[in-house]
């Protein structure tokens, strides 16, 4: 069997390679019913025939559980943007490209999005009962769609090798609107570079035929929903983007 070679550290689980495949080795404890719905959403993912990395195996060694799947050997888009910075446009539009393949997919076994936004706005105990009275009234008026959604979708989770690009990350993918899916993709791209977000917004909307105002109202339910999980860095981050926005 082929010596493992680390890739990441992570506080739930560590990545290795192992051969063509890349094993994920979740830390001890870590629940069984998360290892095995993240494999059944990749695998769910994977039935769609968008390029992403295939479940292989999963096992469990030495008392922990692991994940086998393909490994993708590239660079990230993440990284060759900030190789070539003159051209990130160019690779912005390229995302664009590949999230409105993405969301020209359906899969009616995944979990809708709503739902999860509205568990994890009702989860929060950060903001005010006046915050989410109106956080979930907005979420319950916009319209219900079944597209795939990535729900983490950046330039880091994108793989570049020989010329051709996989998605990887897929453990929070849902089905519903694609628009709180680029709102997702903004806040990320944001926290880089404001001017790299906006470029990112205007592109998504003009190829997509969407009002840019649609896609800014997911904006603080999107901000509010991950405000549970997020990193402390990104708190602040988020709250202002739940009040910034007036709601209409």
């Amino acid at each position: 069997m082929a010596d493992k070679v680390l890739l990441s550290l992570g506080e739930k689980v560590d990545v290795y390679k192992q051969g063509d495949q890349a094993v994920k080795i979740f830390k001890k404890d870590y629940p069984k019913t998360e290892v095995l719905y993240e494999a059944l959403v990749q695998a769910r993912v994977e039935e769609t025939g968008l390029p992403v990395p295939k479940i292989n195996e999963i096992a469990k060694n030495d008392g922990v559980w692991n994940l086998f799947m393909d490994h993708i050997e590239g660079k990230t888009m993440a990284e060759i943007m900030k190789e070539d910075p003159a051209n990130i446009k160019k690779y912005v539009e390229e995302m664009v490209d590949i999230q409105l393949e993405i969301h020209s997919k359906t899969n009616p076994m995944l979990n809708k999005l709503k739902d999860k936004l509205i568990a994890e706005i009702k989860a929060l105990d950060c903001i005010s009962e006046t915050d989410r009275y109106e956080l979930l009234t907005r979420l319950d008026s916009m319209p219900k769609h079944k597209k795939l959604c990535h729900g983490n979708f950046s330039p880091s989770n994108v793989i570049v090798k020989d010329g051709k690009t996989y998605i990887v990350d897929w453990i929070a993918a849902t089905q519903g609107n694609a628009s709180a899916d680029v709102a997702r993709t903004y806040l990320l791209l944001y926290l880089d570079s404001p001017e790299t977000a906006e470029y990112y917004m205007d592109i998504f909307c003009e190829k997509s035929n969407t009002d840019k105002k649609y896609v800014q109202a997911w904006l603080p339910i999107v901000a509010a929903a991950h405000l549970k999980n997020c990193k402390e860095e990104e708190k602040d981050f988020l709250m202002k983007w739940i009040n910034v926005v007036d709601y209409e």
